[in-house]
């Protein structure tokens, strides 16, 4: 490495970008505060909704603030025709994530505003692009079953009317309040992968909707947003929990990485990860598909058991229980992700709105580490 290279660190690891007044991790203790406010109590507390306006306000609603937001968001969670006829068209195996984010892309064709940056009009494109993707992703899982979208209840809160146009039928206070806690926890997360594209993409004055179809690109990622998808489907493989210790026995043979186990940042249990577990062993303990819960909680305590993973630090993080949470209710598997999408679509409006408040083009260095002054050979002369 010569004198002239500039300090570096592989995927960015402990570098500060910037500064945010959004939300902090403490990883090491599993500690996560939004604006202030320890997760642990939203989580108990508040809906979506309140914690949606406090990333957008850095302050929760009174009763009267958080009516008019709540009669904004119903007001705007319809799809315009012409997206939901395109969607009609679209290939019935498309990925729920490529269907989400095509059709976020799309929106910004039918905003009159979708160019103008202003602080007003971002945060009423922000409510546009909270209030729709539930909306989207509810009417594609219609749509591929062959069955028409339902239209948003004019009564219902965002959880409720996600999973009211989804089945067709208002659901129990018991899927409601799984769905809405699940919202609460995914909603921001430091400068994680796909905020961090939407700040990038913001900085370069680019509209909102370019940031947010770039987040959603960024989280479609198994390593990402797609884990908690490929720890379902780890349960579902594992199939019983008479199947967890040779499952186990297998996976440590062939080095099979356990998906919902370990967290990049936090080396103390993930405080998502821990109220996401009550919430699954109360459907559990409800009688809504235990047997789920039960492999899952065989399969942590099997690994908290082995010294690789007590030395380590290694817990389950919020991908773990979230996807047995997200079965219990009766989401497809396929369509966990998008779940994570509508709640991190908060964060993430919050991130381009700070951004521009201070906006500079992100633009890091690569060091290079390839030849150099190699000499020219003429096109008839190479090998």
């Amino acid at each position: 490495m010569s004198s002239q290279s500039a300090p570096s660190a592989e995927g960015l690891e402990g570098i500060v970008v910037t500064q945010t007044r959004l939300s902090k991790v403490e990883g090491d203790i599993g500690k996560l505060t939004y604006a202030g406010y320890n997760i642990m109590d939203l989580a108990e507390h508040a809906q979506f909704e309140e914690v949606v306006y406090l990333l957008w306000n850095l302050k929760l609603p009174n009763q009267s603030e958080l009516d008019a937001f709540k009669a904004d968001i119903r007001a705007t969670q319809g799809i315009t025709h012409v997206i939901l006829e395109a969607m009609k068209h679209f290939p019935a195996e498309s990925h729920p994530m490529a269907v989400l984010r095509s059709a976020v892309s799309m929106m910004a064709l039918f905003d009159k505003n979708s160019e103008d940056n202003s602080i007003e009009a971002n945060k009423a494109k922000a409510l546009n692009l909270v209030a729709t993707m539930p909306t989207i992703v509810a009417a594609w899982e219609r749509i591929r079953s062959g069955n028409e979208p339902i239209a948003p209840h004019d009564s219902l809160d965002l959880a409720a009317n996600f999973l009211y146009m989804m089945t067709g039928k208002e659901p129990t206070e018991a899927e409601v309040d799984a769905i809405d806690a699940y919202l609460v926890l995914l909603a921001d997360h430091g400068l994680n992968a796909s905020t961090f594209s939407s700040r990038v993409t913001t900085s370069t004055l680019a509209d909102i909707y370019s940031a947010i179809t770039t987040a959603i690109g960024t989280l479609k990622g198994a390593a990402h947003g797609g884990a908690n998808q490929r720890a379902m489907e780890q349960f579902i493989d594992i199939g019983s929990v008479d199947n967890v210790d040779q499952w186990y026995a297998d996976a440590q043979t062939t080095k099979r990485r356990i998906m919902g186990i370990g967290h990049r940042v936090y080396k103390a249990e993930d405080p998502r990860g821990t109220i996401l577990r009550a919430r699954a062993q109360a459907l559990a303990d409800a009688g809504v598909e235990s047997k789920w819960f039960d492999i899952a909680y065989a399969l942590e305590q099997k690994a908290r058991s082995d010294e690789y993973y007590i030395e380590r630090n290694l817990y389950a993080n919020v991908d773990y229980y979230s996807a047995i949470v997200l079965r219990s209710v009766g989401i497809p598997v396929d369509q966990f992700t998008c779940l994570f999408a509508m709640s991190r679509a908060a964060g993430w409006c919050a991130h381009v709105i700070e951004q521009w408040e201070n906006n500079r083009l992100i633009r890091p260095r690569a060091e290079y580490v390839g030849e150099m002054d190699l000499p020219w050979v003429p096109l008839e002369e190479r090998e």
